[in-house]
């Protein structure tokens, strides 16, 4: 996989900096969550799910502990620990010529850590929406 986007990704994770995940995500990225049925299309969208995701599994406990990878796109297996819950996962990247991602799946397991995950996700979107039309008035 394209080094620039990886490293950018891996720079991302550890420094939660808003505009890097900006400048990583293609215009057209497609986003698939393990907890939304359909594809997200597009930077907006891609953006607050994974800055949201950010916010849920960035803690302490969040590690990558494995990494396959070719030309145009790489796997990353994480794990992390919430409210007790052990969570491991896979984010699944492609990115385009320029480094940015054009396409990422996150899948999850086991069952219980996914119902979490739903619901904290749910509790993080909310969150967001009530920032921005906060910032709005």
């Amino acid at each position: 996989m394209n080094m620039t986007g990886l490293d950018k990704w891996y720079d991302y994770v550890k420094s939660h900096d808003r505009e890097t995940l900006w400048d990583l995500l293609d215009p057209d990225v497609v986003f698939e969550s393990p907890v939304v049925h359909t594809p997200q299309r597009g930077r907006d969208i891609a953006f607050k799910y994974l800055w949201s995701v950010g916010k849920v599994l960035g803690g302490p406990s969040f590690a990558f502990v494995r990494e396959w990878r070719n030309d145009t796109s790489a796997v990353l297996e994480f794990e992390a620990e919430i409210d007790g819950i052990k969570l491991n996962g896979v984010d699944i990247i492609t990115c385009g010529e320029d480094g940015r991602v054009t396409h990422f799946k996150v899948m999850v397991r086991p069952l219980k850590a996914i119902n979490l995950l739903h619901r904290l996700m749910g509790e993080q979107l909310a969150r967001q929406g009530a920032d921005a039309s906060s910032a709005r008035s």
